[in-house]
C-alpha cells in the first residue's frame, strides 16, 4: 500500500497545479482507499476552475476591490467528490458590489455550468468581521478561509481584523458552536452505534471532527489531553474513506452508510477489512475516539464562565474518597498502579459512578485501557462478583456506569458473552441501533421512565416503583439480546444460556439466576402478543398467564418490555403500541389473580406421600414462588409442627428478616402473627399465606428491622420466636402487645395515599377478591386482617406487597365457603374504608 502514492504522485506530477482525471482518481482511491488524495486533488482542480472563472469574469471588470476566499471544506482543502463548494466573494464595500453584478452572476453561472455545486456569499470587510447571532455558520466559514484570487492588498487588510474578531468573539463562537453541535446530537439521539449512520452529520461523524478543529483554533478548553495526532487522524482517514466511497457509489453527495453500501464497501474498495461487519466495528472504534473528544471539550467550553456549574462541580468534587479523586466533574484514580494491586477496584470506580452519575476522566479510561489484559486475566476466572454487581445495578445511575464500562471494554472482561454483540450490525429495517447500543439505550430508557410525566408512561412508572430488586431487571436486559450474534433462529434461548453461564460465573444464587433467566428467555412474549394475538380471547389471558406464572414475574417482563421496544427505534414506542401493553399487562394480571385461588394442586404425581399430602390443596402459584429447597424446608416445618402445633422458621437475608408459619387453621392466626411483628416494631413488607386440603396454613413474611431491635439486641430474636409460639397457642393476646405501642405520626396532606377497597366476584370460582391500597403505618396489616375476621370472613390467599409507604394488599375471602354477598361486601367496605384511613 506504501507504494501507491507514489504512482498517484507520478500520475499528477506531469501536470503540476492540475488534477489528474477523475476517472484515474477514482480508479486510484479504489485500489488503494487512499481519501486524502482524492481531496487534495478535487480541491487542487477546483482551485483552477474558480481562478479562471475569475480571470474570465471578474478580473478584467475590476482591477481591484474584489477578492475569492475558499471556505468550509474548500478553505481546508477538502472537497470530497461531490461536495458543495463554498466560496466568500470578499468586496470593498456594498456600493462595489452592485456594480459588480452582471461580471458576478457570469462567474458564478460558469461554476455551475462547469458542474460545480457552488454556495457563495458576497462580504464586506465589516461583514467578516461582525458577529451573526443568526448565521453563525458565516463567522465559523471563515475560520477555515484562504485567497484564492482577486485583490491581495484587500485580502490583507481582512487578516488582522478577523484574528481580532476571532481573539474577541472566541468564547461566544465556540458556545455557538457548541450548541449547534448538541442540537445535531439530539437528532440523531446522541449515539454513534446507528445501523445506517451519516457519516458526515451523525455524532462522531465528519462535523463533529471539523468542530474539534475549529474549537482548537478558538483555544477552547480541554483540548490539551486529545490525541490529535494519532487516533484522530486514523479516525479522520477513516470516516473519509466512507465518505468518498459513498459519493463515487451514488454519484452525488450521499453521506449515509445503508445497508446495501455497508455491503458493496469490502467489494469495492481495498482495505484491511474484508467484510462488512469488520468494516462496521472499525467505523463506530473510529467515531467512537470523535465523539468522546468532542463531548469532552464541549463539556469544558459550556462550564467556562458557569458560575453555578463551577460551584456544582465545586462540590462534586467534595464526593472524593480514598480510592478516587473528582476533578471538573470527572472521576479519576488515585493511585497510579491502584488497578494491578487491587483488580476489584474497577467494580468499586463504576458503583461510584453509578451512584453519583459522574463520568469517567480520560486519564482514568486510559489507566482502564492499559490494564485491559491485566483485567481480562483477573475477571476470567469465577469469583463471587455478584454483591458488588448487585449493588452498582441497583443504584440510580446505573445506565452511565453500564455505559462507561461498555465504553472503556471492562464489560466484556466481566462479561466475555457481551463481546460478540459490541458494535454488532443485524439488519432489520426496524432496528436503528446496534445490538449494544439498543441494549444500553433500553436501560437508560427504564431508568428515565421514572422521571415520566406524560400519563400514559405514568402507569408503567407505577410498576417501576412496585419492582423489589431493580438490579435482576438491569441484568436481564443486559443480557436479553448477547445471543443475537450467533445468529441463531431463538436468540433468545440462546441470550437465556449465555446469561445463565455468566450468572454461575459471577456466583448468583439460584433464586436471581431463575428470574434472570425467565426474563430473558420470555422478552418477546408480551411484544408479540400486543400485535399477533387477540386480547378479548379468553385463551390469549390463559396462554399467557400460564408463560408469566406470578404477578411479580408480569411487573418484570411488562418493564422489560418496554424498555426493549422503547429502545428499538426512537418512535417504536407509539401511543397505540404503548396502550396495547398496557391492556396486555392488564389481561394477564386479572387472569393471574383470578387463578390465585381457584387453581389449586389436585393430585401431585411423582412424589412421596408426606410430600403429596402437604401439597394437595395447595395453589398452583405455590410451586411457582418457591425454590426446591424452599419446599423441602416447609416439609421439614410440618413434620415439626405435627408434634408441636406450631412450626416457625425466622432468619436474616439480604434485605431484612423471613418469616415461615405452619399452623392449624383457626380465626385471627393471620392477623395475631400480624399483630406480633407490629408490636416489636417491625415493618411487614411482603406477605403471603396458603391453605392446603388438610387444613394446614402456610404463612410467609418478609419483614425490615427499621430500628434494628433484633439486630443490636440478639436476645430479641429469641423473644420474637417465642412470642410468636405462644401468640399461636393461644397463650398471649395479640391486643395485650399491641397496648402500648405508639400511634404513628399522620403524613402531610401533599404526600398522603387516598385508602382504596375494591372487591371482584368474577376473580375466582369459590371466593371474592379484595384488593387494597392505603398509606403503609405499623399494624396496617393486623388491622385489615382482624377487621375480616371480626366480620366472619375467612382468608383463602393474601398478597401482601409494600413500597414506600404505599401498601398493596390482595385476599382472597370467603364466608361460610361462600362467595361475599352485595349486602356484605357493601359492610365491609365501610369497615375497612374506617381501619384505613389516618385516625387523627
Amino acid at each position: 500500500m506504501s507504494q501507491k502514492p507514489s504512482e498517484f504522485e507520478m500520475m499528477t506530477e506531469a501536470r503540476p497545479h492540475c488534477r489528474a482525471f477523475p476517472d484515474e482518481v477514482k480508479r486510484y482511491f479504489l485500489r488503494t482507499g487512499d481519501a486524502g488524495a482524492v481531496l487534495r486533488d478535487r480541491s487542487l482542480a477546483v482551485e483552477a476552475q474558480v481562478r479562471n472563472a475569475f480571470a474570465l469574469h471578474l478580473a478584467g471588470a475590476a482591477s481591484g476591490g474584489i477578492a475569492v476566499l475558499a471556505v468550509g471544506g474548500f478553505g481546508r482543502s477538502e472537497l470530497f467528490p461531490h461536495s458543495d463548494v463554498d466560496l466568500c466573494l470578499l468586496v470593498e464595500s456594498e456600493k462595489f458590489a452592485d456594480s459588480l453584478k452582471e461580471p458576478l452572476a457570469a462567474f458564478v453561472q460558469t461554476l455551475w455550468d462547469e458542474g460545480l455545486r457552488l454556495s457563495h456569499s458576497v462580504r464586506t470587510l465589516a461583514e467578516c468581521c461582525e458577529l451573526h447571532d443568526h448565521n453563525v455558520e458565516l463567522n465559523i466559514s471563515l475560520l477555515d478561509e484562504r485567497f484564492l484570487a482577486g485583490d491581495l492588498a484587500l485580502y490583507a487588510r481582512l487578516e488582522p481584523k478577523l484574528s481580532k474578531f476571532i481573539e474577541a468573539q472566541k468564547v461566544t463562537l465556540a458556545r455557538h458552536l457548541c450548541r449547534l453541535a448538541r442540537t445535531r446530537h439530539a437528532q440523531h439521539q446522541q449515539t454513534i452505534y446507528h445501523l445506517e449512520p451519516n457519516v458526515k452529520e451523525a455524532p462522531g461523524g465528519l462535523r463533529d471532527l471539523h468542530l474539534l478543529t475549529w474549537l482548537r483554533k478558538l483555544q477552547a478548553p480541554g483540548l490539551a489531553d486529545l490525541p490529535w495526532t494519532e487516533s484522530l487522524q486514523a479516525s479522520r482517514d477513516t470516516v473519509s474513506q466512507i465518505r468518498c466511497f459513498l459519493h463515487y457509489r451514488s454519484n452525488r453527495d450521499q453521506n449515509v452508510l445503508s445497508f446495501d453500501a455497508q455491503e458493496e464497501l469490502p467489494e469495492q474498495i481495498y482495505s484491511p477489512f474484508p467484510t462488512p461487519e469488520q468494516w462496521m466495528r472499525e467505523y463506530y472504534r473510529r467515531v467512537r475516539v470523535i465523539y468522546g473528544s468532542l463531548t469532552r471539550v464541549m463539556d469544558a467550553v459550556e462550564a467556562k464562565g458557569s458560575f453555578l456549574l463551577a460551584g456544582f462541580r465545586e462540590w462534586r468534587s467534595r464526593l472524593s474518597n480514598t480510592d478516587f479523586t473528582v476533578v471538573k466533574d470527572r472521576v479519576y484514580f488515585r493511585a497510579p498502579n491502584q488497578i494491578r494491586t487491587d483488580p476489584e477496584v474497577v467494580l468499586r470506580l463504576f458503583q461510584f459512578v453509578a451512584r453519583h452519575g459522574i463520568r469517567l476522566s480520560l486519564e482514568a479510561e486510559r489507566q482502564l485501557t492499559d490494564a485491559g489484559s491485566h483485567l481480562s486475566a483477573y475477571f476470567a476466572a469465577p469469583r463471587p462478583l455478584w454483591p458488588q454487581l448487585r449493588e452498582m445495578l441497583n443504584l440510580p445511575h446505573a445506565a452511565l456506569a453500564l455505559r462507561s464500562m461498555c465504553e472503556t471494554g471492562f464489560l466484556r472482561f466481566i462479561f466475555p458473552e457481551w463481546e460478540a454483540i459490541e458494535a454488532c450490525v443485524i439488519r432489520d429495517f426496524f432496528h436503528r441501533y446496534t445490538v449494544d447500543e439498543h441494549t444500553i439505550v433500553a436501560i437508560e430508557n427504564l431508568q428515565n421512565l421514572a422521571r415520566a410525566t406524560e400519563p400514559g408512561r405514568r402507569r408503567f412508572a407505577t410498576l417501576l416503583a412496585e419492582i423489589e430488586e431493580l438490579s435482576l431487571l438491569r441484568l436481564a436486559l443486559l443480557f436479553h439480546d448477547v445471543g443475537k450474534a450467533t445468529k441463531a433462529e431463538a436468540h433468545s434461548v440462546e441470550s437465556a444460556r449465555l446469561a445463565v453461564q455468566a450468572m454461575q460465573r459471577i456466583q448468583m444464587p439460584e433464586k436471581h439466576r431463575r428470574m434472570v433467566e425467565f426474563l430473558i428467555l420470555q422478552h418477546l412474549t408480551l411484544s408479540s402478543a400486543m400485535t399477533t394475538r387477540d386480547l378479548d380471547d379468553p385463551a390469549t389471558a390463559r396462554t399467557l398467564a400460564e408463560k408469566v406464572g406470578t404477578v411479580e414475574a408480569l411487573r418484570y417482563l411488562t418493564l422489560l418490555t418496554y424498555a426493549d421496544v422503547s429502545a428499538v427505534n426512537p418512535t417504536a414506542l407509539s401511543p397505540w403500541r404503548l396502550e396495547q401493553l398496557w391492556r396486555v399487562y392488564l389481561t394477564v394480571y386479572h387472569e393471574l389473580n383470578r387463578e390465585l385461588q381457584s387453581e389449586r394442586i389436585q393430585e401431585p404425581l411423582g412424589v412421596s406421600e408426606p410430600r403429596a399430602s402437604f401439597l394437595k390443596g395447595l395453589p398452583v402459584r405455590y410451586l411457582r414462588t418457591h425454590t426446591e429447597e424452599e419446599i423441602e424446608s416447609h416439609l421439614q416445618l410440618e413434620e415439626r409442627r405435627k408434634e408441636a402445633e406450631v412450626a416457625l422458621d425466622l432468619r436474616k437475608t439480604e434485605g431484612g428478616y423471613s418469616l415461615t408459619i405452619l399452623a392449624k387453621d383457626r380465626l385471627y392466626l393471620f392477623a395475631s402473627v400480624a399483630g406480633t411483628l407490629a408490636s416489636f416494631g417491625l415493618n411487614i413488607l411482603k406477605a403471603e399465606a396458603f391453605a392446603n386440603q388438610q387444613g394446614t396454613i402456610l404463612d410467609t413474611f418478609i419483614f425490615s428491622d427499621p430500628n434494628r431491635t433484633l439486630e443490636l439486641n440478639p436476645s430479641e430474636v429469641d423473644r420474637l420466636h417465642l412470642t410468636l409460639e405462644r401468640v399461636l397457642l393461644g397463650k398471649v393476646s395479640v391486643k395485650d402487645l399491641l397496648k402500648h405501642r405508639p400511634k404513628p405520626p399522620l403524613p402531610s396532606k401533599r404526600s398522603m395515599i387516598l385508602p382504596k377497597v375494591s372487591f371482584d366476584n368474577s376473580a375466582s370460582e369459590s371466593a371474592t377478591l379484595l384488593e387494597i391500597t392505603a398509606e403503609d403505618r405499623p399494624g396496617l396489616l393486623y388491622d385489615v386482617a382482624s377487621a375480616l375476621s371480626s366480620e366472619g370472613c375467612n382468608i383463602e390467599l393474601v398478597l401482601v406487597d409494600t413500597e414506600a409507604h404505599k401498601a398493596m394488599d390482595v385476599f382472597y375471602i370467603s364466608c361460610g365457603g361462600k362467595k361475599l354477598s352485595e349486602p356484605m361486601t357493601q359492610k365491609l367496605h365501610a369497615t375497612l374504608m374506617k381501619v384505613l384511613s389516618p385516625q387523627p
